[in-house]
């Protein structure tokens, strides 16, 4: 019996929550957050020589124990 009550309501939970992201009004949100990744605006230029440096630091540490 509790199991059953406890099936419908993650059900309704499921349902509730496809409406909500399917939602006319909730485009706009989900088109800029899929747009996030792609703006080159917001991100740092990580092509400088010291991120080679850090990658190499990191390789060196990474096998050594405590």
């Amino acid at each position: 019996m509790l199991s059953g009550i406890i099936t419908i309501v993650l059900l309704l939970l499921f349902v509730g929550c496809w409406i909500w992201a399917w939602r006319p009004s909730r485009k706009k949100d989900f088109d800029a957050a899929a747009r996030l990744p792609l703006d080159e605006a917001d991100q740092p230029d990580n092509t400088g020589p010291d991120d080679d440096a850090r990658q190499d630091d990191n390789r060196g540490s990474r096998g050594a124990g405590p």
